[in-house]
């Protein structure tokens, strides 16, 4: 006797009736409102101090300085950390790694997340940051890489100049590329776990160090 036919799963029952509701219901347009508040400034002094606090508040280390010292700061900084091993995209600009007396990989798509593990750090650029939320926005370009590179490694030295951050959220969202993949970063990686104990480096970096360039 030959085994009964199976039915259909609960799955595709729910799916059905999911799809069955939608092809009765009426199809109304739907506006979506985007009257954000836009256009909100404020001088580079208050941004800078507004962006620090939010960062801080975060568990972030900033470090302001001028253009000329980025290769000072991001090599103390990497001195600091312990950070001998640095990863880096290949659009990075060399110049700000000549403080730095350890080894430098650059990043490559074949190289395995992995590997990435073995790295003590990544230093990248950033594309746009926002005061309001202390938020930094990575968007794939050559000197910030591939995703991976600063999610893996458990430090990550972001160099944001003061010029790309934003008072608030709908002008930086503005300035980015649509379609580009945009990872967004507000302090080092951190969660809590069922006793609200905080618990940072689960979804990323443990520690993230900020070089906020002031005259660029």
């Amino acid at each position: 006797m030959s085994a009964p036919a199976a039915g259909p799963s609960a799955r595709d029952i729910v799916l059905g009736r999911v799809r069955d509701a939608l092809a009765l219901a009426p199809r109304r347009e739907v506006t979506v409102p985007r009257d954000y508040r836009t256009g909100r400034t404020l001088p580079d002094g208050e941004r800078l101090a507004l962006f620090t606090d939010r960062l801080i508040d975060y568990r972030a280390r900033v470090h302001p300085c001028t253009a000329d010292r980025t290769a000072e700061v991001v090599a103390r900084v990497l001195r600091e950390r312990g950070a001998r091993v640095i990863g880096v995209p290949a659009g990075l600009d060399p110049g700000w790694l000549t403080g730095h007396d350890g080894e430098v990989r650059v990043d490559a798509a074949d190289v395995p997340a992995a590997g990435l593990d073995t790295l003590d750090g990544v230093v990248t650029a950033s594309a746009v940051a926002c005061a309001e939320t202390g938020t930094i926005f990575l968007d794939g370009s050559p000197d910030q890489g591939r995703r991976a590179l600063s999610l893996v490694p458990d430090l990550h030295v972001c160099v944001v100049d003061l010029s790309t951050v934003e008072t608030g959220v709908p002008d930086a969202v503005a300035r980015l590329v649509p379609g580009r993949p945009t990872t967004l970063i507000s302090g080092p990686s951190a969660t809590s776990d069922i006793e609200l104990e905080r618990v940072e480096g689960v979804h990323g970096p443990r520690a993230l160090d900020v070089i906020v360039r002031t005259d660029v």
